[in-house]
């Protein structure tokens, strides 16, 4: 519990300093007091769900990684809501890598479900993603949809 209550604590402070809200500007937005946003920042005392709740729609974060994310172990900040990080893992010999289990029930991964894999080369953004194949066939006939309603003269060009 002692550990849990340091890193809402570290969590809190963290948060609130990088959206650049004082202690005062916090208490305002979630309907207590100064005092309190201090106690609960110290590791004095710690809010209750109701606030817990208020602090992580104002903050943009999970519930869970408000309370459960550990600065000290992952070296990184709370992740914006919808963003994860899962770990890391290890590509195999033949370049095959197994995603974490917490990612496959995240985006319901099962086996057997075909994966895209795009790429970036960029050297400000590098790296490799997946995304499901029928969501990515989706997005695809989007935008061949649009592009064909694009290439379709108008009433005035026919004529």
């Amino acid at each position: 519990m002692k550990k849990q209550k340091s890193n809402i604590a570290r969590n809190l402070t963290m948060l609130r300093q990088l959206n650049k809200y004082s202690q005062e500007d916090v208490a305002e937005q979630i309907g207590v007091s100064r005092q309190a946003v201090a106690k609960w920042e110290s590791g004095e005392s710690v809010p209750d769900i109701v606030n817990c709740d208020a602090l992580a729609q104002l903050y943009n974060v999970e519930l869970n990684d408000l309370i459960h994310h550990d600065q000290e172990q992952t070296g990184l900040n709370v992740p914006p809501k919808g963003k994860h990080i899962f770990g890391t893992v290890r590509v195999g010999e033949r370049g095959q890598i197994v995603l974490p289990k917490q990612a496959r029930e995240v985006f319901r991964i099962k086996p057997g479900d075909q994966l895209v894999i795009l790429g970036d080369e960029s050297l400000e953004h590098p790296g490799i993603a997946l995304m499901k194949e029928e969501f990515f066939l989706g997005i695809a006939q989007l935008f061949n949809t649009a592009l064909n309603i694009a290439d379709v003269p108008d009433e005035k060009e026919r004529k």
